[in-house]
């Protein structure tokens, strides 16, 4: 009961504490997720049948809320300027991350699985590719807990190296949505730089997630083990937050009568989100630690370092046209 109480004041506190004072808006998406980390290896998360199943809702609805905050012209445009941009960053990472599993001798399931998590949007590209591979669960517990652990550790040093590049807004929300695996990440993290930086990083980074599509539909085809006889079958699974945020923004953007209740419900979702991180890294266990094999965790590690550092000199020396006027 002691730690149940604990849990939910701890949450609680991570939605409050942000929202009413703000001093804490800039390291609270960060303490959040490490905080949510500490407390389920340590003590145990009370709730984490639970957890496990709301945090991909509460993401989602997340992203939808602060959608009713964004105007779909600009949203349009920032996913098109951002389209060639996670096209080359998904290319190399899925071909990068091959051609070091073959040399770190990794199954082609788990490679294939933290290749993609890591190019284009984490738990929800490995939950789209796991299909499409037939991956087993295990593999995809690996994949996920590497993925997992790599979003936190972002979630906390890119601010600091963002602000340390003295990167504009708009610079670390491209940079940011190119090289953090997970959309919530992504959002954390941009939250922590400012609220330009958290638009242009959602929108890129929703762009950047659309791609699930093609390239589950390449695994399935040229990557995917096939049985004598057996045919292709597809599940295509594209975030229904993607569409919902595109809507919301549609909304507000041609119906200025409810940009004053869109604009409340995007600052409510910000410290959801936090919130959601929160629980997000209480979902992270001990037994999801000892599945972490070393070879798939230096894949992860290797591919994430490479696609990072990458983008961020692309951003810095201007190779990346972060505008979205």
């Amino acid at each position: 009961m002691i730690k149940r109480i604990c849990f939910i004041v701890l949450a609680a506190a991570f939605f409050i504490v942000p929202w009413l004072w703000s001093p804490a808006r800039d390291w609270a998406p960060g303490i959040a997720v490490l905080a949510g980390i500490i407390f389920a290896v340590t003590w145990g998360n009370p709730f984490a049948q639970y957890t496990s199943k709301i945090t991909s809702a509460m993401l989602g609805a997340t992203i939808v809320g602060m959608g009713c905050g964004m105007n779909l012209i600009k949203v349009l445009y920032a996913g098109a300027s951002g389209f060639i941009y996670t096209l080359i960053g998904i290319v190399a990472g899925i071909g990068l991350g091959a051609l070091l599993g073959k040399v770190l001798k990794l199954p082609k399931n788990a490679t294939f699985l933290v290749s993609v998590g890591t190019s284009i949007c984490g738990g929800s590209a490995i939950a789209a590719a796991a299909p499409a591979l037939k991956a087993k669960a295990h593999e995809i517990a690996m994949a996920s807990a590497t993925v997992f652990a790599l979003n936190a550790i972002a979630l906390l040093i890119f601010p600091a190296v963002g602000h340390w590049l003295d990167f504009s807004q708009e610079q670390f929300g491209f940079w940011a949505a190119l090289a953090i695996h997970d959309t919530s990440s992504v959002v954390g993290a941009c939250f922590q730089y400012g609220d330009n930086a958290l638009e242009v990083g959602t929108v890129v980074k929703l762009a950047r997630a659309l791609w699930i599509v093609p390239v589950t539909l390449f695994l399935s085809f040229f990557i995917a083990d096939k049985s004598d006889g057996e045919g292709r079958k597809l599940k295509l699974r594209i975030p229904w937050f993607i569409p919902g945020f595109l809507i919301a923004a549609a909304l507000v953007t041609w119906l200025p009568v409810l940009r004053g209740a869109g604009g409340w419900i995007k600052e409510i979702s910000k410290y959801l989100m936090i919130l959601t991180l929160f629980l997000i890294g209480a979902n992270l266990n001990r037994d999801k630690l000892k599945e972490l094999g070393l070879r798939p965790v230096l894949l992860g590690v290797i591919l994430w370092l490479i696609l990072g550092v990458s983008w961020c000199l692309a951003v810095y020396y201007g190779l990346v046209n972060c505008s979205i006027q």
